[in-house]
């Protein structure tokens, strides 16, 4: 691939740029919303701070690089012919948790080239917390460079995990590697925000991430902080992971051969309690 540290750094400069517009309209709307709705399932909302944010996004996007495509969740692919670069952008990565006001919440933006990625940012707000890398720079979070941790074995851990909003239907889903996990790790965290989650790992916070239904804009920042940071990050069957596949595993490499030998061995047909029991009605 050819891809240099100075075309990295020029990307990332423009990157971290359009996710603090993204970033400014988030804080600007917080607790104002007024139209909150769910896409196609239930639970995976939408408010006008996505679209606002995106907006902002876009249009400094495109007035940096015109000749570059751009993948982005509410409004899709806006694509340059014969373009090899793709913005990938998340607006508003943790919008659950925006509407009720918990700040574990981020912008989302890498950049791929060629299909691969090579910059990416992920931005909250309201921590304040920025973290970036680019293909050969390394991971930072607000200038300092960050490595993930140093935990040799899955019974020290601590893991993050998130569920698809199809959850209640799809039979393919991680309810039974929560459960094995959670049992045979020091925890495991449900924070809502797939994008922030992979930047904890890069920080060494996380030792391990997995999880399943995940779109391509919630990892593309991710995959490199957590590589450039010296993690690992692969489908759950220890291979390159492909970005639309859904399916992602990330670790700080110790941990990682032994995670996915567990996700690939816990039995899937533990049916969580929550599904067989009927709640009384008032």
């Amino acid at each position: 691939m050819r891809f240099s540290k100075d075309e990295a750094e020029r990307y990332l400069a423009i990157a971290a740029s359009a996710a603090r517009l993204g970033g400014r309209t988030l804080l600007e709307l917080w607790g104002k919303l007024t139209d909150i709705r769910e896409k196609s399932l239930a639970g995976d909302l939408v408010t006008e701070a996505d679209h606002k944010s995106e907006e902002c996004i876009l249009l400094y996007l495109q007035e940096q690089c015109p000749d570059h495509s751009i993948l982005s969740e509410e409004t899709g692919l806006h694509e340059v012919a014969g373009s090899e670069f793709v913005w990938v952008v998340d607006p508003l990565d943790g919008t659950t948790n925006y509407t009720h006001q918990i700040p574990y919440t981020a912008v989302s933006i890498g950049l791929l080239y060629q299909g691969i990625p090579v910059a990416g940012i992920v931005y909250n707000p309201f921590l304040g917390e920025e973290f970036k890398a680019g293909f050969g720079l390394g991971t930072t979070l607000n200038g300092k460079i960050i490595r993930v941790s140093g935990t040799a074995s899955l019974s020290k851990s601590v893991l993050a995990t998130g569920f698809a909003y199809d959850r209640r239907e799809n039979p393919d889903n991680n309810y039974a590697e929560f459960c094995y996990l959670t049992a045979h790790t020091q925890g495991v965290r449900r924070m809502g925000s797939a994008a922030l989650d992979l930047a904890y790992v890069a920080a060494g916070r996380f030792d391990g991430f997995w999880e399943r239904g995940l779109k391509i804009w919630d990892i593309a920042a991710g995959v490199i902080l957590v590589r450039e940071a010296g993690g690992v990050i692969t489908s759950y069957e220890n291979r390159d992971p492909i970005l639309d596949s859904g399916r992602i595993l990330a670790s700080n490499g110790i941990i990682h051969d032994e995670m996915s030998r567990v996700l690939l061995s816990v039995p899937q047909e533990i049916e969580p309690i929550l599904f067989k029991t009927q709640i009384p009605k008032e």
